[in-house]
């Protein structure tokens, strides 16, 4: 079977090459970009640190009436920055399974470098670090070393083995696919046997899978399932062994449709009879 030509790269391709399932399975994990988690970030920044900005304004105009000492002031404020800066994004960030606010607005969660979601472990050193690099610095060392690096990480996910993953995407359409052009003589003249429903299975699994698949893993499983579907398959045409897949499962989907359409009429036809009375047999209201 000769082989197929060689089709574009898609441009995360280099990228979902790294994410790979025991079954070499390309994951397509997009990471947030630069300017979108810089956006997340500012919203998250204004919201928790106004926050401990209301706070201290709050403690501070109610200190002098309430007589409260300095001691008690320094020791609340001490407690909000450690709830505002800390506890309350770790929460968050759990809670909610690596979203927050900011995330939220920008269609963006924290999960593993592996693709995974994160938990409480990563949340914390997350934000124990984010503490250092957003709040002390304004931001200023996580985008300096977020624009370092190819999936914007902050040093945060660096320590914590996490990044932030890009969710809004298009949704995705399963492709139903049709005899290639150069099999359509031959679909005119081949025979195409009913094939075992776990092989049908299989090969409609692969076709839609098979932008996800390695190289080699894409030829070899093509090559083993063309193999087999080839049993009842007459002619076996000479082409490369995806095409012949296609064209196969096409054709066996176009006559099944078309048994099942014959069938529907052939029922509508008889419904009169099957619905019916018995010829003399009485009406009951």
């Amino acid at each position: 079977m000769a082989r197929a030509e060689t089709v574009d790269s898609d441009p995360y391709e280099d990228y979902a090459q790294q994410l790979m399932t025991g079954e070499a399975v390309a994951l397509d994990l997009r990471p947030t970009s630069f300017f979108l988690r810089a956006a997340g970030s500012a919203i998250d920044f204004l919201v928790y640190m106004g926050a401990y900005v209301g706070i201290l304004i709050t403690l501070f105009s109610v200190s002098g009436s309430l007589g409260l000492d300095e001691a008690l002031v320094a020791a609340i404020s001490v407690t909000g920055a450690v709830l505002c800066l800390l506890a309350i994004p770790v929460a968050v960030e759990t809670l909610s399974h690596g979203k927050s606010l900011g995330r939220l607005a920008v269609g963006a969660r924290i999960v593993r470098d592996d693709g995974g979601a994160a938990g409480f472990r990563h949340a914390v050193i997350r934000g124990l670090v984010g503490v250092m690099e957003l709040f002390m610095t304004f931001g200023a060392v996580a985008g300096f070393v977020g624009l370092l690096n190819t999936r914007a990480r902050r040093l945060g996910d660096m320590v914590a083995g996490t990044y932030s993953q890009y969710e809004r995407v298009s949704a995705v359409v399963t492709p139903t696919y049709g005899v290639p052009e150069v099999l359509t003589e031959w679909s005119t003249t081949a025979d195409v046997a009913k094939l075992p429903d776990a092989l049908a299975r299989r090969v409609a699994q692969f076709l839609r899978s098979a932008h996800g698949f390695t190289p080699a893993t894409r030829e070899r499983l093509a090559r083993s399932l063309a193999n087999e579907v080839a049993v009842y398959v007459s002619p076996v045409p000479m082409v490369h062994p995806e095409l012949f897949l296609a064209a196969a499962a096409a054709m066996r989907r176009e006559r099944e449709y078309t048994a099942l359409q014959l069938e529907q009429q052939h029922l509508a036809r008889l419904s009169p009879a099957l619905g019916g009375q018995p010829h003399g047999f009485p009406e009951r209201g």
